[in-house]
């Protein structure tokens, strides 16, 4: 009975670890891009399908709802029905979703499509970081967490590029159908190499506090997704939907500590590591989107970047995060884990700041080295954080606790890039009236600038321009007090290391619970 006879056995021993990694990885890949790779064909699906451009951001909202809907669900049905049964049955469900989302005909099929491939896809994250953590050793899962983490932050990271590349010289259905090879790959790497978890047959369903979860989480989803284009918090839907949210948790709290067998196991966060790295979990998932969404509009309204050369631009960052947590993973159990954790903050920090004094003749330079020091710190983040979090946690908990584990960092990233976007709404009106404020024939810099004949006011075209370049500076201005927003937010998070454990120690050798019986593999 040690720890579940050691995870089933580390998941077959050193031999199988490598294809083992590589199959977890497929399907981690697969689903981190298809965060982002749609976002770019949009516009082609709006043509297509004859859309509003509200009806065909559904097509991204359905995927991300359902993804958060179904993701607390990912340890409950990994105990009833096996951990490779659910994974071969995600890889698969995932994989046939997305043909369905590329063959679609029109808006309802799409969405609806797109709802099943969020619902198949919110297990694969989670479910690969607890088999990498099973088949590795304790002593090597900084090493197993460098590998699934170039999955987790490349995929969102390239998936923009790659999502324009196919959109140019293809067609926009080629963003699903390229997970046809992957799924494929996955599916009996999967089936070949992963063994089956012990089950636990008398494990209960709690209901309510799933049902209560569920809606706090959706509705949470539906505000964040939703609240910019209806104007936030002056639209009663959002009011509505952020209500429920608020509502919905706090019952589920409650119901938490009175049932006799809740939903999620409270254990899970009586872990000190994990509570304090579900908060870093968090933070990953802001820093990780938010300026990748803020870099494609600045270079393309801003500086006139075409679309592929964007991607170009932001590869390197993808780069720098490969090789940071490389350099990570080999250093793993020799130093303080806290100490890249704080590093990478750091570069983080440093990169933002720069950011936050570009101006429009900023160089492609320039935003490639400040993206490739981010990335690179990034991966000095990612990788001790999730090792030390599940460093302490016991085995049993560790599908539960890495699908927790995903659903803080999206929820974070939901949150990030609501908040940039609303702030760069808000702060690009303020930026114009206080710049306006100063177009006086009495302000001595315009007014030279009149004599000079560089402005001219005195005809509607002239005024135009003149307001047209009175905005750009104020967009300006607001992209660059958003990087300066998320400096500030990264900044603050350093003290949160002080309260991690800085030496991890082996996982509890807590059996599984009563009725749990192993499986063979098939």
């Amino acid at each position: 009975m040690i720890a579940a006879a050691t995870a089933a056995a580390r998941e077959g021993g050193a031999a199988n670890r490598a294809m083992i990694t590589v199959s977890v990885m497929l399907a981690t890949i697969m689903q981190a891009l298809d965060m982002t790779i749609a976002n770019v064909a949009l516009p082609q699906m709006q043509g297509t399908m004859g859309a509003t451009q509200e009806q065909i951001a559904w097509v991204l909202t359905s995927y991300i709802v359902a993804a958060a809907i179904a993701m607390p669900l990912t340890g409950f049905v990994a105990a009833r029905i096996g951990r490779r049964r659910l994974f071969l049955w995600s890889v698969a469900g995932f994989t046939v979703a997305s043909m369905l989302c590329g063959a679609a005909q029109d808006l309802t099929q799409i969405v609806g499509f797109r709802l099943l491939q969020g619902v198949f896809g919110a297990s694969l994250v989670p479910l690969s970081q607890s088999v990498l953590l099973d088949a590795y050793p304790t002593e090597k899962h900084g090493q197993a967490m460098a590998m699934w983490g170039v999955g987790v932050m490349i995929g969102p990271i390239l998936g923009p590029s790659l999502g324009g590349w196919l959109t140019e010289y293809y067609d926009w259905r080629w963003v699903f159908y390229i997970n046809l090879p992957f799924g494929l790959l996955a599916w009996f790497g999967v089936s070949l190499f992963v063994r089956e978890t012990p089950l636990e047959h008398d494990r209960r369903f709690d209901l309510l506090g799933y049902a209560l979860l569920a809606l706090s989480i959706g509705a949470l989803q539906m505000m964040l997704d939703r609240g910019e284009s209806l104007d936030w918090f002056s639209h009663e839907e959002i009011i509505v939907l952020c209500a429920t949210a608020g509502i919905a948790f706090y019952l589920y709290v409650a119901h938490t500590f009175t049932a006799e067998r809740p939903f999620l196991d409270p254990a899970l966060f009586a872990d000190r590591n994990f509570s304090i790295g579900l908060m870093f979990s968090f933070v990953t998932g802001v820093l990780l989107l938010t300026t990748p969404a803020l870099l494609p509009p600045f270079m393309q309204n801003l500086l006139g970047y075409p679309v592929l050369d964007v991607g170009l631009v932001m590869a390197p960052r993808g780069v720098g995060t490969a090789i940071s947590m490389m350099i990570v993973g080999r250093l793993s159990g020799r130093i303080d884990p806290r100490i890249p954790v704080v590093l990478g903050l750091a570069l983080s920090a440093q990169s933002l700041w720069e950011m936050s004094g570009f101006t429009p003749d900023v160089g492609s330079w320039e935003i490639v080295r400040t993206g490739l020091v981010q990335g690179f710190g990034l991966g000095f983040i990612f990788v001790p954080l999730s090792t030390l979090s599940f460093s302490t946690l016991p085995v049993r908990l560790r599908n539960e606790g890495t699908a927790m584990y995903s659903l803080a960092r999206n929820i974070g990233s939901s949150i990030g890039v609501s908040v940039v976007f609303a702030m760069l709404a808000r702060n690009s009106q303020a930026n114009h009236a206080g710049l306006a404020s100063y177009a006086t024939p009495f302000h001595p810099p315009l007014a030279d600038a009149l004599a000079r004949g560089l402005v001219d006011t005195s005809t509607p075209a002239g005024l135009a321009l003149f307001d047209a370049q009175v905005t750009h500076q104020a967009m300006t201005l607001a992209f660059l007090q958003d990087f300066r927003l998320i400096m500030w937010f990264t900044l603050a998070a350093i003290p949160l290391t002080l309260l991690l454990r800085p030496a991890a120690r082996r996982p509890s050798a807590i059996p599984p619970r009563p009725g749990a019986t192993p499986t063979s593999r098939r």
